[in-house]
């Protein structure tokens, strides 16, 4: 009889077991944790919808995105490119799950770093690169703390690179999405890669943490995942339809298909709220006061056991005592403008023909778009501005080529300025992105539409990633615009 309730009892305890992992693995946890929701619109940095939203709480991998900021810094900044090869710390090797599958001493180009981090959320990814910067987790917690502060994240504190559970590493719902704004607008030519289902991570191919959101809600394009048992399912989300842009961030979720339905309720709620043809107001630069230097942040590798993972010396210390880099000669289909913003391609909309052709001489490149303005006598027009997209249509009225390729190449997206009051004014306003963006607008197809209330400026014949990074980076000017495409 004894022996016939002990089988009972140790039946129970695997049925309880078994029922546990079951619970958890269908995407309902059991951990108790602090909620916390915050929304903004992100065009204008505005709170739609806040609840414990300056609450500190455990923010797990919501965190890569500050050591993906600071990087993102780091390249811009030349001491390092995409190409530059990392050394993996011993540290970063003996990181928790998720992972990479790191090895200490191995040498790994630091895009595939940063792809690991942010599409996988790779916990080993994220430390190599703190590591490399840093020299050790609590130097490279250091700097992340003075740059959220700087970035006006005003309850946040890090004390690793990767988000995993160490004692007083916080943050709250409102500052992740304050960094998730500062990721957008600061970095627009970074941002695609949170929105990858999945991507080449060097040593692997690795699926999207946050593919189930991305597919699920219309207009979804990031940020970012995270979950511990003591933080919960957090999510900070990005979404943009019909040109109004949001960011939330939930921490504490329940569960996976529980955070994704709080936060499309959350952009939901939002998208009614939020007013369109809203003017652009980009976040403000880091603080320089409080901003760390990259310079004098930057520490030797070689003595730290935390770090040194094989005999390379070369440590990011180093790098930063270099001149920094110059940046490369542009291409030849972008030769005649360069990335120097609107003001540069108003000046060059207005520059003489025969100056801008002899620029291109100069510099042995041929001239694409600015051979194709032709100016007639200058007459004394009124001056109109549009507040929404920022451009201004000066007193010279320009004849433009509108259709600049006679083919789309079967690339039917495109990205729509918005409504102008003449077609004079859309075609300028084509000429001044095209030539302010020509890296990514230059081969595109400018069309002036018809519409009842007014003229819309479009350029198509691109590509959904071409058109959602052109779109990101006129924004990014404060120029309003949205995409469009099947």
């Amino acid at each position: 009889m004894k022996r016939f309730w002990v089988d009972c009892v140790r039946n129970l305890v695997w049925v309880l077991v078994i029922g546990l992992w079951a619970h958890i693995l269908s995407g309902t946890a059991v951990f108790a944790v602090p909620q916390a929701l915050f929304l903004m619109d992100a065009r204008t940095g505005e709170t739609l919808y806040a609840k414990n939203a300056d609450t500190p709480l455990a923010p797990a991998s919501l965190t890569k995105m500050m050591t993906l900021y600071i990087t993102f810094q780091e390249i811009e900044a030349g001491h390092v490119t995409l190409d530059t090869l990392i050394p993996v710390s011993k540290n970063a090797a003996n990181q928790a799950p998720s992972r990479l599958g790191l090895k200490a001493g191995q040498k790994v180009a630091l895009r595939y770093l940063i792809r690991a981090a942010a599409v996988k959320s790779a916990n080993d990814a994220a430390a190599a690169i703190g590591d490399y910067f840093a020299g050790s987790p609590a130097k490279w917690g250091a700097r992340m703390t003075a740059t959220a502060k700087s970035l006006g994240m005003k309850h946040s504190t890090f004390k690793n690179a990767n988000g995993l559970p160490t004692k007083g590493h916080v943050s709250t719902a409102r500052d992740m999405s304050i960094l998730g704004r500062h990721l957008f607008y600061d970095f627009p030519q970074y941002y695609n890669i949170f929105s990858r289902r999945s991507t080449d991570a060097g040593l692997a191919t690795v699926a999207s943490t946050n593919r189930k959101f991305l597919d699920a809600y219309e207009g979804a394009d990031g940020i970012k995942t995270g979950f511990t048992n003591q933080a919960g399912f957090c999510l900070t989300a990005s979404a943009e339809r019909n040109g109004v842009r949001l960011i939330g961030t939930i921490l504490g979720g329940t569960s996976t298909p529980m955070r994704n339905q709080k936060m499309a309720e959350l952009l939901d709620k939002g998208f009614k709220m939020a007013k369109p043809g809203v003017a652009v107001v980009p976040p403000q630069p880091a603080d320089p006061e409080i901003a760390p230097s990259a310079d004098a942040t930057l520490v030797a590798q070689a003595t730290d056991d935390a770090t040194q993972g094989s005999g390379d010396t070369t440590s990011a210390a180093q790098v930063a005592l270099m001149t920094k880099s110059p940046r490369p000669m542009p291409r030849p289909d972008s030769a005649v403008v360069a990335d120097t913003g609107i003001e540069a391609a108003v000046a060059l909309a207005n520059a003489d023909p025969q100056t801008l052709a002899a620029s291109a001489s100069d510099a042995d490149q041929p001239v694409t778009l600015a051979t194709q303005i032709v100016h007639p006598p200058k007459r004394n027009a009124p001056i109109y501005t549009d507040e929404n997209a920022k451009l201004a249509l000066v007193t010279t009225k320009p004849e433009v080529v509108t259709r600049v390729s006679t083919s789309s190449g079967g690339q039917t997206w495109g990205v729509n300025l918005g409504a102008f009051p003449t077609t004079i004014a859309a075609e300028k306003a084509l000429l001044q992105v095209q030539l302010a963006e020509t890296a990514t607008l230059g081969n595109g197809l400018r069309k002036v539409v018809t519409r009842s209330n007014g003229y819309d400026a479009v350029v198509m014949g691109l590509d959904r990633d071409t058109a959602d990074l052109a779109c990101r980076k006129l924004q990014a000017r404060a120029v309003q615009c949205f995409t469009i495409g099947e």
